[in-house]
């Protein structure tokens, strides 16, 4: 039976952000994960987990400036040094939220810089993160984005995920599959995560069109999750989807679906 994590960043937003741990864990969630941890106290949030009996399941590396445009940095020669840092600063709240998993954000492609640059400078910065992660007993993830949500975006196929994990080839290193994104880039979900299983160590979903719960699109997530089980997936699914009212309102995929919080 997949293990169902709440997005934080996404469900439970009728309260305040610290108030959806226990929204989430109310709800039957075992594990929460959102975009970003740094403009909170480590300390707070894992009391909150400990609280709540919730399991930290992933959040991303810093990500330069979010509200300024910025969707990660990972590509972008010009800002190496600011992307160790961020390194270093997601291992510290990786520690203290006993957070197993980490996602890093390849970013758009800078202006001025050439793909061929963009691509040496993220294979070169996920062979150093993943490195240095995995000292840390953290493991580092990427995911694709379908370039109608996020243009511009430097990695946008799982085939191009699936080569990254080549390329960068640490032990360390692995696919995080969306299956919203990847259902508008190339569909065929379910194959596409048989035939690269061992690429692939974190899944999200959210229906499509609309990026709402399950069952409100055409993805027929009753077979694919059941698929999950029977391929011997045995990682966390991030339901990072938005609610189309209350989130509560929204949970009863979950049980149409065959699976038990």
């Amino acid at each position: 039976m997949p293990k169902l994590a709440a997005n934080l960043s996404m469900l439970f937003v009728e309260y305040y952000f610290l108030d959806r741990f226990e929204a989430a864990a109310k709800a039957g969630f075992k594990g929460v994960e959102y975009l970003f941890p740094y403009n909170r106290d480590a300390n707070e949030i894992a009391d909150l987990l400990e609280k709540h009996n919730l399991k930290q399941v992933l959040f991303n590396l810093p990500a330069g400036d979010w509200r300024g445009g910025d969707r990660g940095i990972a590509c972008d020669p010009n800002r190496i040094d600011e992307f160790r840092e961020g390194v270093d600063l997601a291992i510290d709240y990786a520690k203290a939220l006993n957070c197993e998993q980490c996602n890093v954000l390849a970013g758009l492609l800078p202006e001025g810089v050439s793909e061929e640059q963009a691509h040496e400078t993220l294979v070169a910065n996920l062979k150093y993160a993943a490195d240095k992660m995995q000292s840390a007993g953290v493991r580092l993830v990427a995911e694709a984005i379908n370039t109608t949500s996020m243009p511009g975006f430097f990695l946008n196929t799982s085939a191009q995920g699936f080569a990254l994990v080549d390329e960068v080839n640490s032990p360390n290193f692995s696919f995080q599959y969306d299956c919203f994104h990847m259902d508008i880039m190339e569909g065929n979900l379910a194959t596409t995560i048989e035939r690269n299983l061992d690429k692939i160590k974190h899944i999200q979903i959210a229906d499509n069109p609309g990026r709402h719960e399950p069952g409100t699109g055409d993805i027929d997530y009753k077979f694919l999750l059941n698929h999950l089980d029977e391929i011997g997936y045995d990682g966390w699914v991030g339901c990072e989807y938005t609610p189309e009212a209350y989130t509560k309102d929204g949970l009863g995929w979950i049980k149409e679906c065959g699976i038990t919080l």
